[in-house]
């Protein structure tokens, strides 16, 4: 697996928070969705698709699974009835790597993780792991699915 070491630009976003079981991020998601086809957000350059996972699924009790899944959007969010919020994914030094294939079982976070980390030097970053979903609707294929994986690294002296 390619992995790049790469300067992840400050990203303003629309952010819904998801806790709980990884089984019902969909219903999360869909909120996302209403909101962005409400306001017209279909761009997929403009407004580009993330999830920041706090908690690694495999690990953590589904009543403590935490992630924000968020759309790049430069202005106020404003009140809505979706609780869809203002964050700010920061400029991170990060290691990249793309998967293909399921979101379900995302094979370059594994891979960042468990094997590059530990043999690359680097040191895990403060910022949790973030996905860039790059191609996202209900006509991509989950064989077709690209998810570019940014693990935020800690800055060299």
């Amino acid at each position: 697996m390619d992995v790049e070491i790469v300067i992840f630009s400050e990203t303003k976003v629309a952010a819904i928070e998801h806790l709980g079981s990884p089984a019902l991020e969909y219903r999360t998601v869909k909120k996302l969705i209403a909101w962005k086809l409400e306001h017209r957000l279909l761009d997929p350059l403009k407004y580009r698709s993330y999830g920041v996972h706090y908690t690694d699924p495999r690990n953590t009790p589904p009543s403590e699974h935490r992630v924000d899944f968020s759309l790049s959007f430069e202005e106020d969010v404003g009140p809505n009835p979706y609780n869809i919020i203002n964050k700010v994914i920061p400029s991170v030094r990060c290691a990249r790597a793309r998967d293909i294939g399921s979101r379900s079982n995302n094979k370059a976070a594994v891979f960042l993780y468990e094997t590059w980390l530990p043999q690359s030097g680097e040191l895990a970053g403060d910022f949790p792991i973030f996905f860039h979903y790059v191609n996202v609707g209900p006509n991509v294929r989950e064989e077709d699915m690209i998810t570019d994986v940014y693990l935020p690294l800690k800055f060299l002296q």
